[in-house]
């Protein structure tokens, strides 16, 4: 099932760059420019998450978030706006997020992963690469047979598998799998991208990306 998110943000260039990001990641994206123009596709529309910026032209953010709450939609904040009274306001409308710019794009897909989650619109069932991934057992297979994996290498096939098309910092993989800050000249995170991809048969298609990490090519 195709995730559709609606991207409501006046300004192009954040707004592109969220439309790659998740279109990349294997979201079905829709962007919108104005606030009254959010408001006519949503009567006609049906969408699994909004991400919102606040201030927009026609009306703004919150004013949009007094419909959206009606038509119980999952969103998330997008917005310049740093003021704690802000954001209070924004979660007690119902927001799932906010989120401040200027974001990291990782950080945002991985939040987004998380509220689509928690409303039970993530698939159980992911096929990627040859490979069929059950969420729910946390099992991996390929042509019906299982392949064993440690805790450590599904959460990153996961994450790869979440994530196609998109550069995964080892920055990243470390924060997300092991929490924490990436210590420095550590090989934990390429070790365990090197066993993890030979396991399952993804050696041509995780590829390096020069001194940052990796990329899943499917």
């Amino acid at each position: 099932m195709m995730i559709d998110i609606l991207i409501v943000e006046d300004e192009m260039p954040i707004r592109e760059l969220l439309r790659m990001s998740l279109t990349g990641a294997g979201y079905r994206c829709i962007c919108c420019d104005n606030g009254l123009k959010a408001a006519d596709l949503l009567e006609g529309n049906t969408y699994d998450l909004i991400l919102l910026d606040i201030m927009l032209p026609g009306m703004d953010g919150f004013e949009l978030m007094e419909f959206i709450r009606l038509l119980d939609i999952p969103t998330i904040f997008i917005t310049a706006k740093r003021d704690v009274s802000d954001k209070v306001k924004g979660l007690r409308m119902g927001a799932e997020d906010y989120i401040v710019k200027p974001f990291d794009i990782q950080e945002l897909l991985a939040r987004v992963e998380g509220v689509l989650r928690r409303h039970g619109k993530l698939d159980a069932q992911l096929s990627v690469g040859g490979l069929e991934i059950n969420t729910e057992s946390m099992q991996v297979s390929r042509a019906g047979e299982v392949i064993p994996l440690t805790h450590k290498e599904y959460e990153i096939l996961l994450l790869f598998a979440r994530n196609p098309g998109i550069v995964l910092y080892k920055t990243v993989i470390y924060e997300r799998i092991w929490g924490g800050e990436y210590p420095e000249h550590t090989r934990t995170v390429e070790l365990h991208v090197q066993r993890m991809k030979k396991k399952v048969g993804w050696e041509e298609k995780i590829k390096p990306v020069y001194a940052v990490g990796y990329r899943l090519e499917v």
